[in-house]
């Protein structure tokens, strides 16, 4: 009677587990062991698995419950502070091409030296990304990104105070290293995304650039003319204050929770994001999404495979020469303004590229409000670029703004030639087209990764466009002086080896709002 009652325990035990799939407060393994070896006790042990406690299988998981809870106040507030850090690196770059030329004069610094001024910072930003990234896997994104901001605020701010260049490029490279965790803010913004919006609104996330590269020139055109750049740096720390008092508010990702055993938070966070859109959780327990219970991180030899390595060789041409590209028109904005200035008539290089100024080679006003002008390019290159893609695809307007980029640079090195309006028109188009090209590989890139591929696929991408980065300099600042003509077609040829690259990719996905994930920072 006794081995009976055990037996259909067991059986009942077994078929709960079975069939329902529920977390059950003992395991078949411990009844079946009591049970055989002690027969005596088994009636005891049938009331124990009576008490037996089966938590009904309603589950949901982080992307059902975000989507449930849909786009209200929470996503907001986390759009504006997501903004706010692409703000903030879109400032640190943009403030590189008015800082440089202004050392070039205060202190004297040889051209090869402000293009190192430059180089510094994206350098920094490139061997940062895997601290950030470790950093942010083993504390979590909040305290990465609580951290970044202090260190940025830090650093930004002693540069203004810098007593001699080697103080501003130490300062500088620092300031690097701490934007390189601003992909994580983007991350951990995808995360608290509906699924149907996410994509739109990762996209969108460029308008803050654009916004933060014309609060600088802004800035620069009130401060430079009066005051000078030290006075700029100091100004431009203000949004980086503003960043680092708002970090405790950031929500932790679930994620992160969850795979630390943090269950109780990750559903404190979910609550809290039901309290402020006003929405209810779904009924049921949370568990972890399939996709980090069986995640499998792809590596550099998984994005070189033989079905990937033609998609990420072209890729990586495409993505170096688009930084290399957008970031020398950001550079050579203010060059080119200056060389068509009559004012620096008299300035003249040594054999050595060092400047001497025998007139005041600061830009002058009307130069801060052309720079404005073709800073504004950014917001139309956006949204035309959006409205392409989903039209022609993909690889089409990334091929056709890169052969339009080529055309515009050549009228470009003709810049003695060009009237100063003229001069800011081409450089508005040019600036529009490629930073067009940005977004659309941004599009585009993680669509044709696997899942598990997709995230080592853009940080190789994000490397390679960091590489681009790190060498423009020498050609926007040193070379363009030496010969306009010779700059531009070196930008040229880039740019059209790149549209050839666009079009021999073997894929054009289809639009997919589930491919909306994380960008890197340019």
């Amino acid at each position: 009677m006794s081995n009976q009652i055990c037996n259909e325990r067991y059986t009942e035990l077994g078929e709960l587990r079975e069939l329902r799939g529920s977390e059950l407060n003992v395991t078949r393994t411990e009844t079946t062991s009591r049970c055989d070896r002690n027969f005596g006790n088994c009636v005891d042990q049938s009331l124990e698995l009576s008490s037996v406690v089966v938590i009904p299988d309603d589950t949901f998981t982080v992307t059902q419950a975000i989507n449930a809870l849909g786009f209200g106040k929470f996503q907001v507030k986390l759009s504006l502070f997501t903004g706010l850090c692409w703000m903030v690196d879109s400032m640190e770059i943009t403030i590189l091409s008015i800082l440089s030329p202004s050392l070039h004069c205060d202190w004297g610094i040889t051209r090869y030296q402000q293009a190192l001024t430059t180089t510094v910072v994206f350098l920094g930003m490139m061997l940062s990304s895997t601290f950030w990234s470790n950093l942010s896997d083993r504390y979590g994104s909040k305290q990465s990104l609580t951290l970044c901001a202090i260190l940025l605020f830090y650093y930004a701010f002693l540069s203004s105070f810098s007593p001699n260049f080697l103080w501003i490029l130490l300062l500088r490279g620092l300031v690097g290293f701490a934007i390189g965790c601003v992909p994580q803010s983007v991350t951990l913004y995808a995360e608290f995304l509906p699924s149907k919006q996410r994509a739109k609104c990762v996209i969108l996330l460029d308008c803050f650039w654009a916004l933060g590269a014309c609060f600088e020139v802004a800035i620069a055109l009130a401060v430079m003319p009066t005051f000078g750049w030290r006075w700029l740096l100091i100004l431009s720390t203000i949004p980086l204050l503003v960043f680092a008092v708002i970090t405790p508010w950031l929500p932790e990702s679930t994620a992160f929770d969850m795979t630390s055993g943090r269950m109780d938070k990750a559903v404190s966070t979910l609550e809290r994001v039901a309290r402020e859109n006003k929405k209810p959780l779904p009924p049921g327990r949370l568990v972890m999404d399939r996709f980090y219970q069986v995640m499998n991180h792809g590596k550099l030899r998984d994005v070189l495979s033989k079905e990937m390595c033609r998609t990420s060789t072209l890729l990586w041409l495409v993505w170096m020469s688009t930084a290399f590209c957008y970031y020398g028109v950001v550079l050579m904005t203010t060059e080119l303004f200056h060389t068509s200035s009559e004012q620096c008539a008299g300035i003249w290089e040594d054999k050595n590229g060092k400047g001497t100024c025998q007139l005041d080679c600061r830009l002058e006003r009307s130069d801060y409000i052309d720079l404005l002008w073709t800073t504004l390019a950014e917001f139309p290159g956006i949204f035309s670029t959006i409205f392409a893609i989903e039209k022609i695809g993909r690889r089409k307007t990334m091929a056709f703004q890169l052969v339009m980029f080529s055309v515009l640079i050549c009228l470009l090195g003709r810049t003695c030639l060009l009237s100063r309006t003229a001069l800011t028109l081409a450089i508005f188009l040019a600036r529009g087209l490629i930073a067009g090209v940005f977004q659309a590989a941004y599009v585009y890139t993680p669509e044709v990764y696997p899942t598990h591929l997709r995230s080592t696929g853009v940080g190789t991408c994000s490397a390679m466009a960091r590489i681009g980065a790190m060498v423009t300099p020498y050609i926007a600042q040193v070379f363009l002086q030496w010969s306009i003509t010779g700059a531009m077609a070196i930008y040229a040829v880039a740019a059209l080896c790149a549209a050839a690259a666009t079009l021999a990719l073997p894929v054009e996905p289809k639009n997919s709002a589930s491919n909306g994930t994380a960008q890197e920072t340019r």
